[in-house]
């Protein structure tokens, strides 16, 4: 389904209690096929591309922020009619949620961040750097081998590196102009985000959930997140990285489900 102004696509799968998924900088709707199976069954699943991600439009006129992404999910939760809501972040979507729960605090009740920062310092933006440099040679291999070891931990890495290789090969198949330069303004919009003072004032019933080896978002970062957050929760993931969602996938899902259908 689209919300045409401004642009959204968007799928809704279950019923009950409203959870709002927010994609990491790379992924899209598609990203959580696996997950939505399992999650339709206990609550209400939203899940949708931010423009210049998936299926949602582009951004093609106009530098932007991060920020502008707050004020598209406010119009697609009062396009839905939704008194309010749950969310769950993911790193790039985590900011999301994290600004959105800081502007519209009355819309939020419970929220997850998953590998989440309250600011971007030298070294993730050298990261991103790295990343925009790997996109701007629209080559889904090279892409692949410049981005992707930064995302998965090493044992990961290690045990399913097969499985990583044929990856590599459907980046060079599938990944196009249009989505480079999509994720190359996407990785640009964030690189003043900075809501370390402001992170305090968030209210929501919120769980933190860090990877032991995640080095984009490490553990130690996320912990001082969760201390300037009243009465938040935080879930250490042993032995993953970045993209724990995926490589710890029965653990997450029922951190996830957990938190969100208790009373």
């Amino acid at each position: 389904m689209f919300l045409e102004d401004p642009g959204i696509y968007y799928e809704i799968h279950g019923e009950g209690k409203p959870v709002i998924i927010l994609n990491g900088i790379m992924m899209s709707t598609a990203s959580w096929e696996d997950h939505i199976e399992r999650w339709k069954k206990k609550f209400l699943v939203i899940t949708y591309d931010t423009r210049d991600q998936g299926r949602s439009a582009r951004i093609t006129d106009k530098p932007y922020t991060i920020d502008i992404h707050a004020e598209d999910l406010k119009k697609l939760i009062d396009h839905l009619k939704l008194k309010k809501v749950n969310l769950m972040g993911v790193s790039y979507g985590a900011q999301i949620a994290e600004l959105f729960s800081l502007k519209h605090p009355d819309l939020v009740d419970r929220m997850i961040l998953s590998n989440a920062t309250d600011h971007i310092d030298n070294y993730l933006k050298s990261i991103g750097q790295a990343w925009k440099v790997a996109a701007s040679l629209y080559d889904g291999e090279k892409f692949f081998d410049i981005s992707l070891p930064y995302i998965y931990s090493r044992p990961f890495y290690n045990n399913n590196y097969l499985w990583l290789m044929n990856r590599r090969k459907i980046f060079k198949e599938t990944l196009t102009k249009d989505w480079f330069d999509g994720f190359i303004r996407l990785a640009s919009s964030n690189e003043l985000f900075d809501i370390r003072e402001e992170i305090k004032n968030i209210k929501s019933k919120t769980l933190f959930i860090s990877g032991k080896e995640d080095i984009i978002t490490p553990k130690s970062h996320i912990i001082e997140m969760s201390k300037k957050v009243a009465g938040s929760l935080l879930v250490n993931i042993e032995n993953t990285g970045h993209a724990l969602f995926f490589e710890k996938f029965e653990e997450f899902c029922l951190i996830v489900e957990g938190f969100f259908t208790e009373e």
